[in-house]
């Protein structure tokens, strides 16, 4: 077992005396590992994602918001602040694997923010991150029984996805996309990739 502890970096930004964008990011760092090779690269792997989200914060959408504000003020509109958020999820951690997803949320003005989630899954042995396909070294077919099985598990809700959702699937599907969990490997799929924005980010266990 790794031990991990929460880092966090928080701040309000003003303009005019308004708060015009937030942000919390937050990000994994292991204290102690049977794996102590591989701590310093997985925790300054994290805490660069950190850091360049930030920065973005701080710099680009600020002066988006900034620009937002001074619109919306001369003419009228309702004013908004900019969020920007960043948690993680640990989903496996035994023995030498370590896996984990983020999630990251920007609001920017409109009827609603985007969510994007990337994912990672390390050998801290080797000290390298674990390629999807290297789960199915038996099955040079594996993607045709993974798309089965994500197809399979849509037909039992199909009002959730939409209409084309077969076809969907082959075009948005990323082998990055994944993560372990103590029963499965678990595909997800981006907002909007194969369904409404209402039904969330897509998981399939396969």
């Amino acid at each position: 077992m790794n031990h991990i502890e929460t880092i966090k970096l928080e701040k309000d930004l003003f303009y005019k005396k308004a708060l015009i964008l937030k942000y919390s990011i937050s990000y994994p760092k292991i204290t102690y590992s049977d794996y102590s090779n591989c701590m310093e690269c997985f925790n300054l792997y994290n805490e660069s994602i950190a850091l360049n989200l930030q920065r973005r914060a701080e710099n680009e959408l600020f002066t988006e918001a900034k620009e937002l504000y001074d619109f919306n003020s001369s003419n009228g509109y309702p004013l908004m602040t900019y969020e920007v958020m960043l948690d993680f999820n640990i989903t496996y951690n035994f023995d030498n694997l370590l896996s984990l997803y983020y999630d990251e949320y920007i609001f920017s003005g409109g009827a609603h923010g985007n969510t994007i989630r990337s994912s990672q899954n390390w050998d801290l042995l080797n000290c390298y991150q674990v390629p999807f396909y290297c789960f199915w070294n038996d099955n040079p077919y594996f993607l045709i029984d993974v798309f089965k099985s994500i197809n399979r598990q849509i037909a039992e809700n199909p009002e959730y996805f939409f209409d084309n959702y077969c076809e969907l699937v082959l075009e948005t599907f990323n082998p990055e996309s994944y993560y372990i969990t103590p029963n499965c490997l678990t595909v997800f799929f981006q907002q909007y990739d194969i369904a409404p924005y209402s039904s969330g980010i897509q998981t399939f266990c396969v």
